[in-house]
């Protein structure tokens, strides 16, 4: 009873000092919103909205299922999962965070998995997409395309890891389920394909028109989550809390060997992730090694930007959160670890000659513009606007004919 009447009175005292310092400080909380609402409508919105409306669409076709008969004999005994959970691994690291949440979130709807299974499925699909490791962190923030490998490397190995380790969640409280057997997989996967199709008797267009629905809601509430987190994490600054936050990160580095400089970019990355990421790379007096290490385990811990979203969308569910948080800061040590061991054999032995040369005969990254996601970050900064505006006006007019329907 007292630790909830402590917690209420944490709560009610931290959203108070925040709408004063929203109060006392307004230009500072419009900069911050505005820098927030861009990073949305520019990037987030274009790079996440197909993804989730072509998921919804493959899960009403059956698609999922199909491949999930497929990908049984993988997922399950590697991660002890169904192999449904191989779309989502796939779609979520195509897509980004939180993508992973949502599509998991959407198959326990579907109670295509049972509870311990999202559970474990969450922990290891929620990843940063290629485009913003190589484009955004590697090129936008470090200026040099070869950390990118490095990145995705410890990024993605490290979430196999997570994954590996999390196959043990929830194993007292599972229920065994008899082991099914199939004489012919591709027989089964059509049937139950068919099977889903004749069952989800929507037509096509109102299975669409639902698609689109449901991906922008989920787009616009991850919208408010980025600019309220950039709002918290600039407020933060000015009341110089991140400063004080800081001064204890600094003896941890102190104790690791690593320079101090870093501690005020952590702890910022600990409330938003890119704009913790940029900061450190930003971190010039510090090696480099020491700047990807901490880097890699932002990308892997994610921010706790990221994670209230991921909450917002697995409360929709019976799905906790504890298992996902414990699985973040499991990704953000273990891909700062592998960083650390394949640095000298990967970077320093195929790469740091090469980033050497082209930084003292020319810009360090020449001819990295022209890459695949070089020109994919340039595209969505351009007309990702557009875009956004233009899947929010179809959003409108299917929300009014909706409410018109409900009105007749």
């Amino acid at each position: 009873m007292y630790q909830s009447k402590l917690k209420s009175a944490i709560l009610a005292l931290s959203v108070s000092t925040m709408a004063i310092s929203m109060i006392v400080l307004p230009d500072e909380s419009f900069k911050a919103s505005i820098q927030g609402l861009n990073m949305w409508w520019e990037v987030v919105f274009p790079s996440l909205f197909p993804f989730f409306v072509i998921s919804e669409l493959l899960i009403g076709f059956g698609v999922v299922r199909f491949l999930g008969v497929l990908l049984e004999p993988l997922m399950r005994p590697l991660f002890r999962v169904p192999g449904v959970g191989g779309f989502t691994w796939a779609m979520g690291l195509a897509s980004g965070n939180p993508a992973g949440a949502k599509f998991t979130a959407r198959l326990r709807q579907e109670k295509q998995i049972t509870q311990i299974e999202a559970e474990r499925l969450v922990a290891f699909t929620s990843s940063s997409s290629p485009l913003f490791i190589f484009g955004a962190v590697a090129v936008g923030f470090f200026h040099n395309p070869s950390l990118g490998i490095i990145f995705a490397a410890a990024h993605y190995v490290g979430n196999i890891a997570v994954g590996l380790v999390m196959r043990f969640h929830g194993t007292n409280e599972e229920v065994r389920r008899p082991k099914r057997k199939h004489k012919f997989l591709l027989k089964e996967a059509l049937r139950v394909l068919h099977a889903t199709r004749i069952k989800n008797n929507k037509p096509i267009g109102k299975l669409l028109g639902d698609a689109v629905m449901s991906a922008i809601q989920t787009l616009l509430m991850i919208g408010g989550f980025i600019i309220l987190f950039s709002v918290f994490n600039k407020l933060l600054r000015y009341m110089h809390i991140t400063s004080f936050l800081a001064l204890l990160t600094e003896g941890l580095l102190h104790l690791a060997h690593f320079s101090e400089k870093l501690s005020i970019p952590l702890i910022s990355g600990l409330f938003e992730m890119t704009l913790g990421i940029q900061m450190i790379s930003e971190a010039r007096e510090s090696p480099l090694l020491q700047q990807v290490i901490a880097a890699s385990f932002m990308l892997g811990f994610g921010g706790f930007s990221i994670q209230a979203q991921v909450a917002s969308i697995l409360a929709q569910t019976d799905i906790r959160f504890r298992p996902f948080f414990i699985a973040r800061m499991l990704h953000g040590f273990l891909s700062a670890a592998i960083v650390w061991l394949i640095w000298n054999p990967v970077y320093i032995r195929f790469f740091a000659e090469k980033d050497a040369l082209q930084t003292v005969f020319g810009s360090p990254v020449a001819g990295a513009g022209h890459g695949l996601y070089a020109r994919a970050a340039a595209w969505l900064e351009a007309n990702g606007p557009l875009v956004t505006i233009s899947c929010l006006i179809i959003y409108i007019i299917l929300y009014y004919k909706s409410c018109r329907t409900n009105w007749r």
